[in-house]
């Protein structure tokens, strides 16, 4: 939610005992109050600005002003004056025609009027009715004077809209178990009061909270004035009820204390012009209290809602300050204060402002630069984040697909391979990790795209965390968790070449104390591919269990069963496609292979837990393990070489099924403490990872093909030509990893981190006896630095290392050492609004230790090899303005051989562009009869890139077009989509001379979703 208002008044108990987004009923049953308000459009031509440039974003400055309008309210908070002032207009406002509809939770009411702003609603609920009174109103229904409906769903027995007086209007909405809860919406026709049933009338209207402890207080200074945070990891536990007492702002938190090393009440004095005083202090033994007093009236006070706890934005109005209105004075309320919250003759309205999470592109926190839930901004790496709702919105497939989004990660594996493979800043990488667990099925096997919750990318190494990896980076593919929300989610997809695919997402508690939750995705899709013959299939299951122990204790089991079917796609020669051809062009949707016997099916299981137990506030521990299952049954043809003619293409065929069986455990242990005035958040972990490979497989005879006239059957397969029993492949690694998140201050924090593996990899026979064997050790430091001159900047730098085990000997029958990847870093992070981010960084990745040929006998090699990696990165992710969202960035990477004994110094890396630019935006309708209505639009730039690590040939650049149309509304959703809109024609990547690859021309896909 976002924008939500909840406004208290004196004189009432009800309105005072507020929340970050409660309003507080009588009875059983919170009733909940919130505003979803809409941003103000500063300026069409900033924004387009801002586009264009994608690294100038215009950053829109909260203000405080009076709001005229519903328009104008979203990013606002308003005084009391100004408040005070609205109040006192009387005259009489109409609701025009009431409305009632059904949604997931239950039904909202609507009560349309041309002049929504004036419509000031007051709980008044008692017993099991949900109880609203709207002064200054009247009903105009026409021949009407009342509406009533009964039972319209189970578990509300009557609603009615009266008119109580001559000008007064009253809601009511009886529960037959006890009074409705409530969220109430500022909508473009009305007021939108959503009501849901409660289940049972048992449990008393205020449960007992368990106390939430503040272990920190800081003060950061703003553009507008100050931050107050109330840091805590349960800051969702917590309510406020806000009030005013003469100049002072006064915030209420109960269920809470503070919990300071130095006492517990903190102040400050004159901390901005216009403030005098700010104090946080335990006002009793089970409640907080925040004041907050002007000068010369009382500051304007937003409260966001944030992962590192309550941020209450304070903004001074000694400069917009307005002449005080003396209000009239109101009459006390028949219900009496609570004791221990008195109110003064004084108490005037006030408004609190709480921001929340939506439905939005950026994500502010990520695990993976740091193995803890961390602010982005605070990781001294670059990170970008891809959420659900950009691989929904894009139709995504595969992983290769979604990582498009991200600059500088250029896929290196054919949209038709069942391989998963990428380049990351100029270097190609294995790493993916999936809910922080390394796991090498991700690659070879693939993932579901419909369990995945988020993907985060870190660039750059990350062995330090990781163990063993490559050079550029790290992807982690975070799955689903159960919600304590019942939310059921089914979709269906139709679209070009016989595709046809299907989903479903089903998550809610199992029980009503909500301690057993549950999820469960499946998804199944089948589609044919321009290339002949080349059809696949997927299929996904995945449940999750999670079973909160206790309080501080949870344990969630995770399974995965994830099946693909499908031939082989090894492209095409690059003679006849990128270079010129005698016989002319080879037609893109060739297949190279036999379609009689080739085949690529793999299945994988993955099952595992995650284990979680605080402590206390400041100490916990973390244990998860995961194995995966990985079957495979491969008949391979790939192309061997072109012959002299330039159409006979010579291939090979490989028949082999295989097994991978991997185990990964880690534990780790995090800790906040003190030493001073600096703070520190230690990790301290260990890991332990086992897989195991097994194969047999067998070289057999087969025909080669005619490019321009194939002629493909049994005919063209003969004999068996070479046979490789099972001769079992084992690696194993034991890793010890310590990092230290250091705050010297509020603005200037330190990354240090080190880590030690211990990796070994043995060769078996067919009789189980020992062939080779290989141990090696290597020790990954990271240091990072972030100082922040405010909240809107995060400048940062890091030098940080990888590690990859080679195994083989050397001439002298010697070891190989591991690889090594080196970064140096440098960059900035832009918190522009707070849905708005984009990172700019330079960097520079050198690879050592690469295999190059033994100038004393080619068939061995030495480790004199080096490869380098220049670049500067932007990326942008986040909502410009209300329902227009963005993610994309552009990359400049120079990579080139810098040390080699057979590939000459300054080839350009294979299959990496020295330009890459991808930007895709959507906009969705916010108000009126089209609201919902959303139009999609994505850009995505390749530049020319070498085909082979010796550059004997060029891939060209490309534009690639996509397009999405879509509807939602309620609970469905329909969405239109158009990948390569102009059907341009473009390659993907190049593994070799005889290996190219062809994009997918223009390909049509049409999506219905409901969710309940």
């Amino acid at each position: 939610m976002n924008g939500v208002k909840v406004s208290a008044g004196c004189g009432n108990a009800q309105q005072q005992n507020l929340g970050k987004t409660l309003f507080t009923g009588v009875g059983e049953g919170a009733t909940v109050m919130k505003f979803e308000l809409m941003n103000e459009i500063r300026s069409a031509g900033l924004a387009l600005a801002f586009i264009g440039s994608l690294i100038q974003p215009a950053y829109a400055e909260k203000q405080t002003k009076e709001i005229s309008s519903v328009e104008d309210k979203e990013h606002y908070s308003t005084s009391a004056a100004q408040l005070l002032a609205q109040t006192r207009n009387t005259l009489v406002t109409k609701i025009t025609d009431i409305k009632v509809n059904t949604t997931d939770k239950g039904i909202e009411v609507i009560l349309e009027s041309p002049n929504i702003e004036a419509l000031k609603p007051v709980n008044k609920s008692q017993g099991n009715n949900f109880i609203v009174e709207i002064p200054n109103t009247v009903l105009s229904l026409g021949k009407q004077n009342s509406f009533n409906q009964k039972n319209p769903v189970a578990g509300i027995s009557n609603i009615s809209v009266t008119q109580t007086n001559a000008n007064t209007v009253q809601l009511t909405v009886t529960g037959e178990k006890g009074v409705p809860t409530a969220e109430l919406f500022d909508g473009d026709q009305g007021l939108i009061f959503e009501l849901a049933p409660v289940a049972s009338a048992t449990n008393p209207p205020q449960q007992s909270q368990t106390l939430v402890k503040i272990r920190e207080v800081k003060f950061n200074t703003t553009t507008n004035g100050l931050e107050i945070i109330l840091a805590t990891p349960e800051g969702e536990k917590l309510q406020v009820t806000p009030k005013k007492d003469g100049n002072t702002f006064i915030v209420d938190v109960p269920s809470a204390q503070l919990s300071l090393p130095n006492g517990d009440t903190v102040s400050q004095k004159q901390p901005i012009a216009g403030v005098s005083d700010i104090t946080v202090t335990n006002f009793n033994s089970n409640t907080i209290r925040v004041t907050v007093t002007g000068t010369d009236n009382t500051p304007a006070v937003e409260l966001f809602d944030s992962e590192e706890g309550l941020i209450f934005g304070v903004t001074s109005t000694a400069s917009t300050s307005q002449p005080e209105t003396q209000p009239t004075p109101t009459p006390q309320s028949e219900n009496p204060t609570q004791p221990e919250q008195p109110t003064a003759e004084s108490d005037e309205p006030i408004e609190l402002v709480v921001t929340g999470e939506q439905d939005t592109y950026r994500v502010p926190n990520a695990s993976t630069g740091t193995k803890t839930d961390t602010p982005i901004r605070d990781i001294p790496q670059a990170i970008q984040v891809i959420p659900k709702q950009v691989l929904q919105e894009q139709q995504v497939q595969r992983l290769s697909d979604a990582l498009k989004n991200t600059a500088g990660v250029i896929t290196n594996s054919s949209e038709r391979n069942v391989f998963d493979g990428f380049d990351i800043r100029g270097f190609s990488n294995r790493n993916i990790i999936r809910n922080g667990l390394r796991d090498d099925t991700n690659i070879t096997a693939g993932s579901g795209i419909a369990n995945i919750e988020q993907i985060e990318v870190l660039r750059g190494p990350a062995s330090v965390l990781f163990g063993q990896g490559g050079a550029g980076g790290t992807v982690n593919i975070v799955t689903k968790k159960p919600l304590e929300t019942p939310f059921y989610s089914v979709e269906g997809t139709i679209g070009d070449y016989n595709s046809y695919s299907g989903s479903v997402d089903l998550t809610g508690p199992l029980n009503d104390s909500k301690t057993l939750l549950y999820r469960f995705n499946a998804s199944a899709s089948s589609t044919d591919t321009f290339v002949d013959f080349v059809d696949i299939q997927r299929y996904l299951i995945a449940p999750v269990l999670t079973w909160k122990i206790g309080q501080d204790t949870q344990l969630t089991f995770e399974a995965e069963y994830f099946d693909t079917q499908q031939r082989n796609d090894r492209g095409i020669p690059a003679v006849g496609t990128i270079l010129p051809n005698p016989n002319g062009k080879i037609p893109r949707n060739r297949f190279t292979n036999e379609p009689s016997i080739d085949k690529n099916n793999r299945q994988i299981w993955r099952v595992g837990y995650n284990l979680e137990h605080r402590f206390n506030e400041d100490w916990q521990i973390q244990n998860s393990f995961r194995s995966s299952f990985q079957t495979s049954q491969q008949n391979s043809g790939s192309p061997r070489s072109l012959a002299a003619d330039n159409r006979t293409l010579n291939r090979n065929l490989i028949i082999a099924e295989a097994s991978v069986d991997s185990y990964i455990l880690d534990t780790n242990l995090i800790g906040n403490f003190n030493t001073g005035n600096i703070k520190h958040k230690l990790l301290f972990g260990f890991d332990l990872s086992r897989e195991i490979y097994k194969g047999t497989s067998q070289r057999v005879n087969i025909s080669p093909l005619d490019l321009f006239n194939p002629v493909y059957g049994s005919q063209n397969i003969g004999d068996v030509t070479a046979e490789f029993p099972n001769e079992p492949y084992t690696q194993e690694g034991l890793g010890f990893y310590l990092q230290d998140q250091i705050s010297l201050s509020d603005n200037f924090k330190l990354v240090i981190g080190g880590r030690l593996d211990i990796v070994n990899q043995k060769q078996e026979d067919s009789a189980g006896a020992v062939t080779s064997f290989q141990e090696d050790t290597a020790f990954s430091p990271r240091i990072g630095m972030v100082y922040q001159p405010s909240q809107l900047v995060s400048l940062y730098a890091n030098y940080s290392r990888s590690f990859q085990q080679v195994t083989g000997t050397t001439f002298d029958s010697g070891l190989f050492q591991p690889e090594r990847g080196t970064q140096y870093e440098v960059g900035a992070k832009f918190d522009w609004t707070n849905k708005l981010s984009s990172t700019v960084s330079l960097y520079q990745i050198t690879r050592s230790n690469v295999l190059t040929s033994d100038p004393r006998d080619p068939d061995f090699s030495i480790q004199t090899g080096e490869q380098r990696s220049r670049g500067f990165e932007v990326d942008i992710v986040g909502e410009i303005l209300p329902g227009w969202k963005i993610i994309g960035g552009y990359a400049y990477t120079d990579a080139q051989v810098t040390q080699d004994n057979d590939i000459p110094v300054g080839n350009r890396i294979n299959n990496v562009p020295e330009h890459a630019i991808s930007l895709w935006n959507t906009y969705e309708i916010q108000q009126g009869n089209l609201q919902g209505l959303g139009f999609g639009l994505g850009l995505f730039y390749v530049g020319e890139r070498e085909g082979d690590l010796n550059n004997t040939f060029s891939l060209p650049s490309y534009l690639r077009t996509d397009a999405a149309l879509f509807y939602r509304r309620n609970n469905f959703r329909a969405a239109l989509n158009l990948q390569n809109l102009f059907d341009t024609e473009y390659f993907e990547m190049a593994e070799n001379r005889l290996r190219v690859f062809y994009g997918a021309p223009l390909t049509v896909k049409l999506t219905l979703g409901w969710q309940f």
